[in-house]
């Protein structure tokens, strides 16, 4: 089985985002000159405020990172047991949006499963240079099948579990979300489930992530969505402060 790096999850995020955090660090740079050659007592603050910012969301972000992708049971996956607890594994799907960090780890752990990986990603939708980057850094799999996040090509009530982890957030407005989780009601067998894995957009990520945490969805509305799909919540945990387990089952 491959393990992981210890810092690997880290640089990832780094490797994705390298322009914000050069942005960053020049601004540390820039604020830090103007701290220390600045007469004047309002700017020398102003330029105060942005270093210690500046250097905080650095400091933060990446410690978060790492303890969330390098440290934590995240992809140990031991959360995995409660996930599937009394539930059917005959057929599984992945689903992912351009950046596949799962499906191999997933299929050595539950190999006597039927694996579908779908690849939701869609050039003119996501536009986000980070995804541009993870998709040339990291191609889809092989056996990966390309299908648009509502009309998967997968038949009715064929599949026992749907994973979105950490993944679905990338469809950006409610109506693609609801979408999706509509399509994934439609491919579960009943009493079938969809294990979804986020970030959400509450206090502990807005002070991991400052600014960032607004890439992330509500707790509400990821429910409002599956909600209106026809699904309904049956367990919710976290793995570590930052990232939400949901549980959401077709009855």
């Amino acid at each position: 089985m491959m393990q992981r790096g210890k810092w690997q999850g880290m640089w990832t995020i780094v490797r994705f985002n390298w322009p914000f955090y050069i942005g960053v660090i020049l601004a540390l740079i820039i604020a830090s000159c103007g701290f220390i050659w600045s007469g004047a007592i309002l700017l020398k603050w102003t330029c105060a405020a942005v270093v210690a910012g500046a250097f905080y969301f650095l400091i933060v972000s990446l410690w978060v990172s790492h303890q969330v992708y390098d440290r934590s049971d995240l992809y140990r996956w031991a959360w995995l047991r409660r996930a599937l607890d009394r539930t059917k594994r005959d057929t599984m799907i992945v689903c992912h949006s351009g950046f596949d960090e799962v499906s191999s780890a997933l299929k050595e752990r539950l190999a006597d499963v039927n694996w579908v990986v779908l690849d939701h990603y869609d050039e003119a939708m996501m536009t986000e240079a980070s995804i541009r980057r993870a998709r040339k850094l990291f191609p889809p799999t092989f056996g990966t099948k390309s299908a648009p996040f509502d009309k998967w090509p997968v038949a009715a009530q064929s599949v026992d579990v749907v994973f979105g982890l950490l993944a679905i957030h990338e469809l950006r407005n409610e109506e693609a979300r609801i979408a999706w989780f509509t399509e994934a009601s439609r491919c579960l067998v009943p009493g079938g489930r969809v294990v979804l894995a986020e970030h959400a957009r509450d206090f502990a990520n807005f002070l991991a992530f400052g600014p960032g945490f607004l890439h992330f969805h509500s707790r509400a509305s990821w429910r409002r969505c599956w909600e209106k799909a026809g699904l309904c919540t049956t367990d919710e945990f976290q793995v570590t402060p930052w990232v939400q387990i949901f549980i959401v089952s077709k009855l």
